[in-house]
């Protein structure tokens, strides 16, 4: 059972906190890349509990700035994006992607003052689609993981994110808890999946609604898989991972389908920003999957937005409600998509919900280990040993696969496939 102070430590990610202070020693998500452009208006973004400025410079490089200017602590939102950096409204000062002062105009000419002023700067790295940012010591920075999500080539991954009303941990660890596939979603849903055939897998999963989970410790990752019968021969097997601090990795969906992971970046200690991310190791997506991603699928990772938002337009407002369903007798028959299920379900929550009331039982092994995990890291951060950060740990991609009975080692089985090389990918059951 979770102590209090253990609660505490989980769920505490501001600057100076053993949790934030652990989080900041990790690359993570900052916004889409599609979110700013090139000398165009500076984007609020609030991360870790912190409020910070992004903005494209006239080169095109991505800058993460402190929200408030070194001077007089106005707000950057407002400043003048223009000849590679942005000009505070207020007095005119300039900063570069950096933090560095450029100009000063309300300072005498001769003066140097601007060298000796910083604004507080995190160093960004875009792929695929995402600005990735490092926000701890520059000394303790680390290689940027290596996601297959940010190696493959472009056009091979979609990713979107969402504003979600919960704690980041409530969202991320229903992303590795196996057990709710059946109780939650529902088998008639999963085959009526329109952006991958499920109706195998399903039958599956209906008839199995208690699986065995074990877990494989491997770096700063945890692989999980949950074991169910198929037939007299072989087992079913669901294998996701989660990997340190904030991201998972799916199954493997049916066919030639993409894979798919989340990011679970903290706003602060109440809010979450969701990154969905779905990518095919091989080959370009489709038309198709991209209009299916967009558009948020009955069975897919992302949602539809309400228009000029990242807030999905099916929420805590409306009931989760899908508009064909709204006369349905019970809230819960109302909600027919399963990312808004899981979404009502961790909002139901409350983003301050105290983990001492929980009783975790034997499906929920993978969730204790990877708190475990965390708040020893974040233990051993405050004593002063840092994390060890091997960008290797995270080629790691998701698999469903049937294995025989007798196999000796089913996370040995799937090593050669879980191993994010292109020719290793085979499609999901």
């Amino acid at each position: 059972m979770t102590t209090r102070e253990e609660n505490e430590l989980l769920t505490r990610t501001g600057r100076g906190t053993p949790m934030g202070d652990l989080m900041r020693r990790f690359w993570l998500p900052a916004l889409l890349s599609r979110e700013v452009e090139a000398d165009g208006a500076p984007v609020r973004l609030r991360l870790l509990g912190e409020n910070l400025i992004a903005f494209r410079n006239t080169e095109g490089k991505v800058g993460l700035l402190g929200e408030h200017c070194a001077h007089r602590g106005a707000s950057l939102y407002f400043a003048k994006n223009e000849e590679c950096g942005l000009r505070c409204l207020y007095h005119g000062w300039k900063y570069d992607v950096d933090g560095n002062c450029l100009d000063q105009p309300n300072e005498p000419p001769q003066s140097q003052f601007k060298d000796k002023v910083k604004q507080r700067a995190y160093p960004c790295i875009e792929r695929n689609g995402i600005v990735m940012t490092y926000m701890g010591p520059p000394e303790a920075k680390p290689p940027l993981p290596e996601f297959e999500w940010l190696n493959v080539p472009e056009s091979h991954v979609y990713i979107s994110k969402r504003y979600q009303d919960c704690h980041w941990l409530q969202g991320m660890e229903g992303d590795i808890d196996s057990s709710h596939l059946a109780f939650l979603h529902g088998i008639e849903a999963m085959k009526k999946a329109t952006e991958h055939d499920m109706a195998a897998s399903s039958t599956l999963v209906a008839d199995n609604i208690y699986p065995k989970l074990e877990i494989v410790h491997k770096g700063n990752t945890i692989v999980q898989g949950a074991r169910r019968d198929a037939d007299a021969q072989h087992h079913y097997w669901r294998i996701g991972a989660w990997l340190m601090p904030c991201f998972t990795v799916l199954p493997a969906f049916p066919q030639d389908a993409a894979l798919g992971g989340h990011a679970w970046v903290p706003v602060d200690d109440t809010k979450v920003w969701a990154f969905g991310i779905s990518w095919h190791p091989k080959r370009p997506l489709t038309k198709q999957e991209l209009d299916w991603f967009h558009n948020g699928t009955p069975t897919g990772i992302h949602s539809t937005m309400i228009p000029g938002t990242f807030v999905a337009a099916r929420n805590k407002s409306n009931g989760y409600a899908d508009p064909a369903r709204a006369n349905a007798t019970q809230p819960w028959q109302k909600i027919t998509v399963f990312q808004d299920q899981d979404t009502a379900i961790t909002e139901s929550m409350g983003w301050d919900f105290d983990r001492s009331d929980e009783f975790l039982g034997n499906t929920d092994i993978v969730i204790a280990h990877a708190r475990r995990r965390l708040m020893d890291a974040a233990r051993a951060l405050r004593d002063g040993k840092e994390p060890q950060v091997d960008p290797k740990d995270y080629r790691l991609r998701g698999v469903s696969v049937l294995l025989p009975r007798d196999v000796p080692s089913w996370s040995a089985a799937v090593a050669e496939q879980m191993d994010t090389r292109p020719e290793t990918f085979l499609p999901g059951l």
